[in-house]
């Protein structure tokens, strides 16, 4: 039997962007019972508070059995039950050079495309600290137009070949980093080696456990996508396109628990 089941956010527990649904959220408080839970996605700490903590109705001794990883795994964090609070376990940041580097090649080969000439909402590059992530239509469009944004999000890009192509113009520019296509319309950038791999990694040295222990559940899983590098080191893994394809695969656990 798994004992952790980890996951993706954006596209494999929620819209983009868009707050927790109801059902993944019920479905999540009733697995804490049984598993350990992690979800590792590409966007900071605050996104996951407004996305995913603040629609998660379950008491302190299961949340401190909840392992956040923003920022593709570059950083964790566990909850106390002493302070009440999120504590942060370790962050990979960049150093300022290296920023300046990586944004320098971001907006080189996206004002090559012309992308920087679209209409986006909010930042189209952001700096997360230990990640710095490019948005195709900026960072807001969903706090600004809500359900007409994630509508947006998802055609601009149907088939990944957008961010795939972005994706391989970047990455020869820095090649001491991890490139890869993100959410719906953004590329993430790491330090090299540190990945959603790093990520499960560090979880299993926490917990004390192996590979074999747990489940992922990702929507990015074909290579270059940054829920590649779990299924590589041979987590098991499953791809789904939807928080609904996710809401059936949870209920059917909960089934045989």
């Amino acid at each position: 039997m798994k004992k952790v089941l980890a996951f993706d956010l954006d596209g494999t527990l929620a819209p983009s962007k868009s707050p927790l649904p109801d059902r993944i959220s019920e479905l999540l408080g009733e697995l804490l019972s049984y598993y350990h839970i992690c979800v590792i996605s590409g966007g900071k700490f605050e996104q996951f508070n407004n996305q995913l903590l603040a629609n998660l109705k379950i008491d302190s001794i299961n949340l401190q059995k909840l392992h956040i990883m923003p920022t593709c795994g570059t950083r964790y964090y566990l909850f106390s039950k002493q302070s009440k609070s999120w504590e942060k376990i370790y962050a990979e940041d960049f150093s300022e050079d290296q920023k300046e580097k990586i944004i320098r090649a971001i907006k080189a080969v996206t004002r090559d495309l012309g992308l920087d000439k679209v209409k986006f909402y909010g930042k189209q590059i952001e700096d997360r600290g230990s990640q710095i992530s490019w948005s195709a239509l900026g960072q807001d469009i969903v706090d600004v137009l809500g359900e007409e944004g994630v509508k947006q999000k998802e055609a601009w890009d149907p088939d990944n070949s957008k961010k795939q192509q972005i994706r391989e113009m970047i990455a020869p520019l820095l090649p001491e980093f991890e490139v890869r296509t993100g959410g719906t319309t953004t590329i993430d950038i790491t330090k090299q080696g540190i990945d959603k791999a790093y990520g499960m990694q560090k979880l299993m040295k926490q917990l004390k456990l192996k590979k074999s222990d747990i489940l992922f559940f990702g929507d990015k899983l074909k290579e270059g996508g940054n829920d590649y590098p779990v299924k590589a080191m041979g987590i098991d893994s499953l791809e789904v396109s939807s928080w609904q394809d996710t809401a059936f695969a949870l209920e059917a656990i909960l089934h045989v628990v």
